[in-house]
């Protein structure tokens, strides 16, 4: 529910349910950023984009058992493993030509898959610290790596700027997204934090309602806000032709942290959006300045 790949957020607010199979919808934070880049890269993305979709889908499909997600997860591994053995399958093979031209890794592939099956194998609730960010690399900084590759920043500074952004965006999902996770039994803050603050309890429900909520997503958001100065840190110091996706939307996502931090973590939490309006002048500074 709550993964967000970096610089392509997929959550509810960016369903692609009204475009075409594989493309983000038109009203997407994703969409318009992606839209300002060259054709090639913008191409890319879109494949990298359908391939994080469709594995994200997996993860979250509460109908099919366990197992069976599973396996379809194995099924994509080795859909992966044919495309980069010459002989890519149908619903892999929009990613050939990207995999070629940029020379996209297949660890970051898989290891988007390895993050999917983090949510398959057990509803995540209250994960330790190395855990939380094991999450966080799988299912957000993985395809930071893939996205700054496409974008062409120096790879002296790729992985870096994938490490950072990527934590970033994913602990503002997870702040944004805590009540829905709640609803499918998930819950991502942080177990050294919740104890800390002396929540002992696991169950999500539980602990959204607890007085003690406030000091654990103050901490989250903290974290958040570090990884975007270290990402603000990087972005300068690259091409800024090569940065335009990424800050936009470091400057999306972070807006939407002070939206958060504005609102305050006591229920009932109303949920964050972001105005289209700021989505555009974003897009239009990201772009000209």
């Amino acid at each position: 529910m709550n993964r967000a790949p970096a610089f392509m957020p997929v959550s509810s607010s960016d369903s692609a349910s009204t475009q075409a199979p594989g493309l983000p919808a038109a009203t997407s934070n994703f969409y318009l950023a992606m839209r300002i880049l060259p054709r090639e890269q913008r191409d890319a993305m879109y494949a990298v984009y359908a391939f994080c979709r469709a594995v994200d889908d997996v993860a979250d499909d509460r109908v099919g058992s366990r197992s069976e997600r599973r396996a379809e997860l194995d099924r994509w591994r080795a859909d992966i493993a044919a495309l980069y053995a010459g002989n890519a399958p149908a619903r892999v093979a929009d990613l050939a030509e990207p995999v070629r031209r940029f020379e996209l890794d297949q660890a970051d592939f898989l290891a988007i898959i390895d993050g999917m099956q983090m949510d398959v194998d057990e509803d995540i609730r209250a994960p330790d610290l190395a855990k939380l960010d094991l999450y966080c690399d799988r299912v957000a900084s993985a395809v930071g790596r893939l996205s700054v590759r496409i974008f062409g920043v120096p790879r002296e500074l790729g992985p870096k700027l994938a490490h950072h952004l990527g934590r970033a965006l994913q602990l503002t999902n997870i702040l944004r997204d805590l009540d829905e996770d709640a609803e499918i039994g998930r819950l991502y803050l942080p177990r050294e934090k919740l104890a800390a603050a002396g929540i002992t309890t696991t169950d999500p429900h539980t602990v959204l309602a607890s007085p003690a909520l406030a000091s654990v997503c103050d901490f989250v958001a903290g974290e958040a806000e570090r990884h975007f100065a270290e990402a603000n840190a990087i972005i300068a110091q690259a091409p800024r032709a090569t940065t335009i996706a990424p800050r936009l939307m470091r400057d999306v996502y972070h807006l939407i942290l002070e939206k958060l931090k504005a609102r305050g973590w006591s229920a009932p939490r109303a949920r964050v959006r972001t105005p289209k309006g700021r989505v555009i002048l974003a897009v239009l500074r990201a772009r000209l300045f």
